[in-house]
């Protein structure tokens, strides 16, 4: 394999960067009010200090919490090796009595199997952690004892095992056993844990049952929905991204063009995107529409429609031509797209042939999604270039 050029080199780094969560979010260590500061703090003060703690990182989805977290568990696995072991769980897919059938677990009462599953998951990953063999065969008291005794262990040997539990308020259902074993594992003064709680509920501490919440710390860190300027500061990260991938490897530096190349990647444009995926009969009804707005009649319906289809037909003498029935289906298919809509709410019973109906796109929308779209015939091009010089007249 040939030896990368400078600029491939230089294209490769300033991707890994700009993708990276922990380049992204590296402002955040500046600051010591941050929740990234905060979180850290937390979790490291129970390696450092021989301690057990608890936090709940709420927020709704789309926040940052599990990034956040996930960059605060890389970096203190990188200053402390060896003193840190990570147990995921996931509410999803670990509060699932179904997926705990699947498992081959001990007779039980229905309420228990997802107890067992969970301290089942437990045990197979702190084995997997601490390279030691895991028996699927264990019974459930088996694995409760083995969770002690790691916790034991692993606090005489100054490790601390933090445990990640996503989708929280989904482990509140039930007795909640799962909660309290750990919890109350970790009253003891020889175990050095710390459970952190993700959750998009914001009342996700609410939730739980007494005995719980008095083993809780009740820490518990906001995460706000993203700002105006923070997806402002996203778009020009996603911006600068594309403009590295188009980047000129020849001159190896960054011009104007490849900003401009990369916009229309990032913007999303829904109008354009439903009118790829239309048909050439669907454009027609969209083209008539136009063109009736352009003559600027006062009612616009499918039977007006239908007229300037079929003087289009007429005048330019396209292969195009549906049948009515079929022309209705594709109407309603326009409508189903919201590219299209009716005037008003009124006339519900009436028939969707006599109703007023407007556009919902641009001309300009318009003009490039028929530019845009494969299977657009020439006699598009000319319709709408009439329709454009009568716009202008």
């Amino acid at each position: 394999m040939g030896r990368l050029n400078p600029a491939e080199q230089a294209k490769i780094i300033l991707r890994s960067r700009i993708s990276s969560p922990s380049f992204v979010f590296s402002f955040f260590s500046q600051s010591p009010d941050s929740n990234y500061s905060k979180l850290k703090y937390i979790i490291s003060s129970s390696v450092t200090e021989a301690c057990n703690n608890s936090v709940l990182l709420l927020g709704p989805r789309g926040c940052g919490k599990v990034a956040v977290l996930e960059i605060v568990l890389e970096e203190l696995l990188k200053e402390h090796p060896d003193m840190i072991s990570v147990i995921r769980l996931n509410g999803l897919l670990h509060c699932d009595n179904n997926c705990a059938l699947k498992v081959e677990l001990p007779i039980l009462p229905p309420c228990c199997y997802t107890d067992c599953m969970n301290i089942l998951e437990i045990a197979r990953q702190l084995c997997l952690e601490h390279h030691l063999m895991f028996s699927k065969m264990a019974s459930y008291d088996d694995n409760s004892q083995f969770l002690l005794s790691m916790l034991r262990e692993c606090g005489l040997a100054h490790k601390t095992i933090v445990f990640v539990l996503d989708e929280f308020d989904l482990f509140t259902q039930g007795k909640q056993r799962l909660l309290y074993s750990l919890l109350d594992a970790m009253q003891s003064i020889t175990s050095q844990a710390v459970v952190v709680g993700v959750s998009c509920r914001l009342d996700a501490d609410q939730l739980l049952e007494k005995r719980v919440r008095s083993r809780f710390s009740h820490r518990k860190l906001l995460f706000l929905p993203p700002s105006r300027e923070d997806l402002q500061s996203d778009m020009m990260i996603a911006t600068r991204f594309s403009a590295i991938c188009h980047m000129d490897m020849n001159s190896g530096f960054l011009s104007v063009e490849n900003f401009k190349s990369a916009l229309p990647s990032i913007q999303r444009q829904p109008k354009l995107e439903a009118l790829k995926d239309c048909s050439v009969l669907e454009l027609y009804i969209l083209v008539c529409m136009k063109r009736l707005e352009v003559k600027e009649l006062e009612l616009c319906n499918f039977n007006s429609i239908m007229k300037e289809y079929k003087s289009i037909h007429d005048t330019f003498q396209t292969s195009d031509y549906y049948a009515r029935n079929v022309c209705l289906r594709a109407f309603e298919h326009l409508l189903d797209r919201a590219l299209i809509s009716f005037e008003d709410n009124k006339g519900h019973g009436q028939s969707a042939e006599f109703r007023a109906v407007k556009l919902l796109i641009s001309w300009h929308e318009l003009h490039q999604g028929l530019k845009s779209h494969r299977s657009c015939p020439l006699s598009h091009a000319i319709l709408t270039s009439k329709c454009a010089s009568v716009a202008v007249a």
